[in-house]
């Protein structure tokens, strides 16, 4: 049987654009970090696979989770997340809802409203920096402002990679009613150039994402991020 890890895009952590199990994060919890990853890089892979059917894709995100919760043994990357949570008494909360953020992925291509995006950003961003601040012991009280910095960078990589993503994946992020606000449309994200309406929209959503969520950050400018 093919393991959902075999549909790995490639990508490993020293690919990312950000740090992950850094030298700077004690060798005690590095293990657990990386197997974190791994079972997570694996599920965005798979709802993010260019070949596979969306029911084959919702399957293999139902089998993670199924041996994350510890019924069955054929996907490692689930296998070695449930052995390290158990190591270390963590529930697997964060994993599972990230597996939920992947199930959108395949099932919902449109949103309608900035409401369901942060929505979705509850479930593919916030649970990371949770999972970080419990893995280092840290009070509840701090997920709040964690919570606020993930969104702000899951925002900030929706609207980077808003022309990628639509032409790769047929996936958009960016709410119909602010296109409509601003006299743009889906469609436009499929040119070379942003028009000045679809500029207009990225910019203000980018403005509205400071405004919410005040991160340092700048303005995606008119062209699409390539990578």
């Amino acid at each position: 049987m093919t393991t959902s890890g075999d549909l790995r895009s490639g990508k490993g952590h020293k690919d990312e654009n950000f740090p992950v199990a850094s030298w700077i994060i004690h060798p005690r919890h590095r293990a657990l970090i990386l197997a974190f990853y791994n079972f997570v890089r694996t599920g965005d892979d798979i709802a993010d696979h260019a070949t596979l059917p969306a029911q084959e894709k919702l399957d293999r995100l139902d089998l993670l989770e199924t041996e994350l919760l510890g019924k069955g043994n054929t996907q490692p990357e689930a296998v070695t997340l449930r052995n390290a949570f158990a190591e270390r008494g963590m529930p697997p909360k964060h994993a599972q809802d990230l597996l939920n953020a992947f199930r959108l992925d395949v099932t919902k291509l449109r949103y309608e409203n900035w409401d369901e995006v942060i929505h979705y950003c509850s479930l593919s961003a916030m649970p990371v920096g949770r999972f970080m601040l419990d893995v280092h012991g840290e009070d509840r009280s701090t997920w709040a402002a964690s919570d606020a910095i993930c969104a702000a960078l899951q925002i900030n990589n929706h609207l980077q990679d808003c022309g990628k993503d639509y032409r790769d994946l047929n996936r958009v992020y960016i709410p119909r009613d602010a296109l409509a606000a601003s006299g743009a449309t889906v469609e436009m994200l499929g040119e070379a150039r942003a028009t000045p309406a679809l500029l207009k929209c990225i910019q203000g959503l980018a403005r509205r994402r400071a405004a919410r969520f005040p991160v340092k950050s700048g303005i995606p400018g008119s062209r699409w991020r390539c990578a």
